[in-house]
């Protein structure tokens, strides 16, 4: 053996556990299948699981028209299986013709806490745990089903003849017999019964499961939760503790903690235990019992020597940002398998009309229990203990926000306060969808920034944000000061372009602002020194004139180009699906980017039309759950290659209805381009513009929830 010195280390890895997927990841193996034969190319028809047996069913479509494919074998199956019956509600196959084919999974380990799955990128690699790993094997569940028909065929065939011989009825003695008590040992023979089992796994119910391609855009966002949410945050420092005194931070002695446990209730911990737990279990604990606490107070509350930016790191895992301040997360206080100690509601449908309420205080420093109760409909005991963990009531008024606007904070950490931002987007949208919203329901009353003044605040608050505002107004009158006694007011430069430029690199727009708020260099005027535009000379109005126009036509390149590249990749998009690539897209832009100074839906709107595209008008029906933003569908009409007529004629199509089969489309496509069309290129067409449910095609982003 080579010394230790002969063993130079050629490369350093820094490994990151990725925890956003950590109960929902699953690995699919196909051992019936080579791995030169994937299915990413097969048209998944339907997905459906059962989480707590983590039984999964994906239903394929078979390539009818492929040469290695025996119609007549097909029919004979869905002839056995269905029968004659001309109902195709309650049928396997439709279209009389086995088209497709399911597999069903089985655990391939019990244990799955030795395995995870590896993401490697830019010198870090990036481990998320498995939930479950399972093989998928074909199901032949429909040969069940046929031999049950041939059995029922059979039973009514001997059930005619034996009642062509019977004459009369015959007298049968009845004995009546009254079944023991069970004993335990009977009892336990039958929970373990193969039959009992059967029992057990069909009485919990399927959840329909939506699928998503590979190259799908929301298949590329769910990878993005592969990587740490944190990496890159701190620099991991170095390793100084010797190898024994690791092994002790890691595994304390048992006797020492033993001793130093105070006489104290169960659910009481003491600041003394709080400083033996590691630094996120300690965040955990404190987070969980305020509810509700500021940055600075946390940290003082972990007491010195502590790092912010761990701090910061961990507080992130197990709360929100709320006006600057740290709310606890819903699931954290209602975990999985909990229900309400007051109406016995689940914990999911708790942290769902939490999360409302905790939204409601992001727009504003007050909300009204009857407003969110009328949405979330849960029982007033359990939006009193929402509001209560996070407000305080004022007579006549409603309820207030428990702790003032940290701006402070706010300003220190504007990249926090983006990625903040951009979760709570995402909740929002997921609200949206859940309680039915519409975009005026989901804006506040009154729009204004997180750090304007309330209506009606506390004596202490108005006094310090009184105290800030004359801060802010005595510097912008001095720099304006400077600024025009400057000796270079004679040169070439407008006077004036200059502060305007500072002050907008100073003041970037805030990431707590809803889209469509207006530019940020209105509102500089607006609140700044200049509240009057007759107080600007003429130089300083043409400055700003000349700033605004060129302010808005680079957000209205930057927005075009993201548009052009979007519909590019995607041929066809509803506007909600728009809007939601539209905020991944910002939340990959630096803090202060311009496009960051709200967007408004008519501008996106505007912007998709002259970048070549057109609206379809897809005839939804009248019971459809989908909402305006989602009927809202545009379509690249000319992409400058040789499918753009076969698009367009597909797109013609579903402005006459919202889902059409698939032989509807190849008929009218080879009509109209007669055989020169190949079935690879009706394939990419429908696979550019259209996604396929439950044998039928839809447009992207029409497909029902």
């Amino acid at each position: 053996m080579a010394s230790e010195e002969d063993d130079p280390i050629i490369q350093e890895i820094d490994v990151h556990l990725a925890k956003s997927l950590a109960e929902k990841l699953y690995l699919f193996q196909y051992p019936v299948r080579p791995a030169s034969m994937k299915y990413d190319e097969v048209t998944h028809l339907a997905a459906r699981i059962k989480p707590k047996q983590q039984k999964v069913e994906l239903e394929m479509a078979i390539d009818t028209v492929s040469p290695n494919y025996c119609r007549s074998k097909g029919e004979q199956i869905a002839l056995n299986v269905d029968g004659t019956s001309t109902d195709d509600s309650g049928s396997t196959y439709a279209t009389k013709l086995m088209d497709k084919q399911i597999f069903s999974s089985i655990q391939s380990a019990g244990n799955t806490s030795r395995y995870a799955a590896a993401v490697y990128r830019k010198g870090e690699l990036h481990v998320t745990p498995l939930h479950g790993i399972l093989q998928m094997r074909p199901s032949f569940s429909y040969l069940d089903k046929a031999d049950a028909k041939h059995r029922e065929r059979e039973a009514a065939n001997e059930a005619g003849d034996s009642s062509q011989d019977e004459a009369e009825d015959d007298v049968k003695q009845i004995t009546v017999r009254f079944s023991r008590p069970e004993t335990e040992q009977a009892r336990q023979r039958r929970i373990q019964s193969y039959e009992f089992l059967q029992k057990k796994q069909a009485e919990e119910a399927w959840y329909h499961l939506h699928y998503c391609g590979v190259k799908d855009s929301r298949s590329e966002h769910e990878r993005q939760y592969l990587f740490s949410q944190l990496a890159g945050m701190l620099e991991t420092a170095e390793l100084t503790k010797s190898p024994s005194e690791y092994l002790s931070m890691l595994m304390p002695p048992v006797e020492e903690e033993e001793s130093k446990v105070p006489l104290a209730p169960s659910n009481v911990l003491s600041m003394s235990q709080l400083r033996t737990l590691p630094l996120a279990d300690q965040v955990k604990t404190l987070i969980k019992n305020v509810k509700v606490v500021q940055f600075a107070n946390l940290m003082g509350l972990l007491g010195s020597g502590v790092d912010s930016t761990a701090v910061l790191r961990c507080i992130q895992q197990v709360a929100m940002l709320v006006q600057g301040c740290w709310v606890v997360k819903s699931d954290v206080l209602y975990p999985k398998g909990t229900c309400s100690p007051h109406s016995g509601v689940t914990a999911e449908v708790l942290c769902r009309g939490r999360d409302f309420a905790m939204w409601k205080f992001t727009q504003g420093l007050w909300v009204v229990r009857k407003e969110i109760s009328a949405v979330v409909k849960l029982p007033p005991e359990d939006v009193k203990d929402f509001l209560e963990q996070m407000a305080v009531p004022r007579i006549n008024k409603g309820w207030e926000f428990l702790l003032p606007h940290d701006a402070k904070f706010m300003k220190k950490h504007p990249d926090v306060v983006q990625r903040q931002h951009m979760l709570w987007l995402g909740i929002q949208a997921k609200l949206e969808k859940v309680y039915n919203l519409s975009k005026e329901d989901m804006m506040p009353k009154k729009p204004e920034s997180q750090t304007a003044v309330p209506a009606v605040m506390s004596g202490e608050l108005r006094v310090a944000t009184a105290k800030e505002k004359a801060q802010d107004n005595h510097a912008a009158l001095e720099n304006d000061y400077r600024r025009r006694r400057s000796p270079h007011r004679g040169s070439t430069r407008a006077p004036g372009e200059g502060a305007l430029a500072v002050r907008i690199k100073e003041e970037p727009v805030s990431d707590e602002e809803p889209m469509g708020t207006g530019s940020q260099v209105g509102r500089e005027v607006a609140n700044g020194v200049h509240s009057d535009e007759s107080s600007l000379d003429s130089t300083d109005s043409r400055a700003l004139a000349r700033c605004q126009g060129t302010r808005s036509e680079i957000v209205a390149a930057e927005l075009k180009e993201f548009v052009r590249g979007t519909l590019r990749k995607h041929y066809v998009l509803s506007l909600s699906e728009l809007k939601r690539l539209f905020n991944l897209h910002l939340a990959s832009l630096p803090p202060g980017h311009i496009l960051f100074s709200g967007i408004p839906d008519r501008m996106l709107q505007e912007t998709v039309l002259s970048t070549g595209c057109k609206q379809i008008l897809v005839p939804f029906p009248p019971q459809t759950t989908a909402s305006a933003d989602e009927q809202k569908v545009f379509a690249l009409w000319e992409s400058g290659d040789s499918f753009d007529q076969h698009r367009q004629t597909l797109l013609e199509i579903f402005s006459k209805n919202y889902r059409v089969r698939r032989n509807v489309i190849q008929s009218k496509l080879g009509q109209d381009f007669g055989e020169s069309l190949s079935k690879p290129d009706v394939d990419k067409v429908l696979k550019d513009c259209c996604a396929s449910y439950g044998g039928m095609w839809y447009l992207k982003g029409t497909l029902p929830s």
